[in-house]
């Protein structure tokens, strides 16, 4: 289970690494319209900080300090530290998950993050989805904007 959370994660970074790559028009990475409150950009970091933070840091002891506030303030980040930092991600997510065994998927997540504990594997699990959500978006915005 372990080698499918890392094929994964590596997949879905990679796409989100072509994603912000696509974007033409770097200054369209951060833009926003009306009920649409949250840029590529801002995407893009507050799933860098959720991914270090509750799998590099949670699981693989990074040391890395999330700044929530930050992922959804920051603006014109250029494309190519964004790139860079997705970059970074992998590495990070790959080397934790390398560190995990599949009997620790069983075992409690660390911090309480929901209202209740709940396993690894579980929350893990979770990370991919909130992933693959937020990529989703990620492409609607640039396939959107590429329309205007």
């Amino acid at each position: 289970m372990i080698e499918n959370l890392k094929i994964i994660f590596n997949r879905d970074l990679n796409r989100l690494k072509t994603e912000i790559e696509a974007y033409q028009d770097e200054a369209n990475l951060w833009k926003i319209d009306g009920d649409i409150k949250n840029s590529a950009g801002n995407l893009c970091l507050h799933l860098i900080g959720n991914l270090n933070t509750y799998i590099g840091a949670g699981l693989g002891n990074s040391g890395y300090i999330r700044n929530r506030e930050l992922e959804f303030s920051l603006k014109d980040v250029p494309q190519s530290d964004l790139l860079m930092m997705i970059e970074e991600t992998i590495k990070v997510v790959d080397e934790s998950l390398s560190g995990l065994k599949d009997e620790d998927l069983a075992k409690e997540y660390p911090t309480l993050v929901f209202e209740e504990k709940t396993s690894t594997g579980f929350f893990l699990i979770h990370l991919t989805t909130h992933l693959t959500y937020h990529l989703g978006q990620i492409n609607y915005h640039r396939r959107l904007l590429a329309q205007l």
